[in-house]
């Protein structure tokens, strides 16, 4: 004889201890992130970054920069090149004011903080058959030499991105 079965509504508890689980562990992972953004991103206090902080900061930001970039693209129809922000170039690992209000970063939603260590910027150039070609750099005099590190991430015609592409890190 087979077991009546669960009254309706009653879902099955291994389904909904599955989610509850699936949910806590999306909760904590969110958290370590954050935790490790705080920890490692760039400083707050406006001093001087070292080198890991310095890298971290621009891989995160580029990315949250094609995000907005894609994002804008996704609800307005076009790209939107922005020149390079804040100039000159942030030197020797010091961190500069960003303008929150900015009007271009703003637009797309990208506003890295109130503070940063690298230049922003988004190109966007015609390829030869006709398709946007979209950059998101940062770059950065980290040891004041002149030459900058560049971090720079392209959008492709569907919005995936490429992989990071360093030019000079450390510079």
């Amino acid at each position: 004889m087979q077991p009546p079965p669960p009254p309706s509504g009653a879902g099955h508890p291994r389904r909904s201890k599955a989610i509850v689980v699936g949910l806590v562990a999306a909760v904590v992972a969110g958290l370590g992130l954050s935790l490790l953004l705080i920890l490692t991103g760039p400083t707050r206090s406006g001093g001087r970054a070292s080198p890991e902080q310095l890298a971290n900061e621009a891989r995160i930001q580029v990315l949250a920069l094609c995000d907005a970039v894609q994002a804008y693209r996704d609800e307005h129809g076009n790209y939107v090149p922005i020149a390079p922000f804040p100039s000159p170039v942030p030197k020797n690992g010091e961190a500069v004011p960003f303008a929150q209000d900015h009007e271009d970063f703003h637009r797309i939603g990208f506003e890295p903080g109130p503070t940063v260590h690298f230049q922003y910027e988004v190109t966007v150039q015609e390829s030869p058959v006709g398709e946007p070609e979209v950059s998101c750099l940062a770059r950065a005099d980290a040891d004041g030499d002149g030459l900058n590190a560049v971090y720079r991430v392209r959008l492709d015609a569907n919005g995936m991105t490429s992989p990071m592409e360093v030019e000079r890190e450390g510079e």
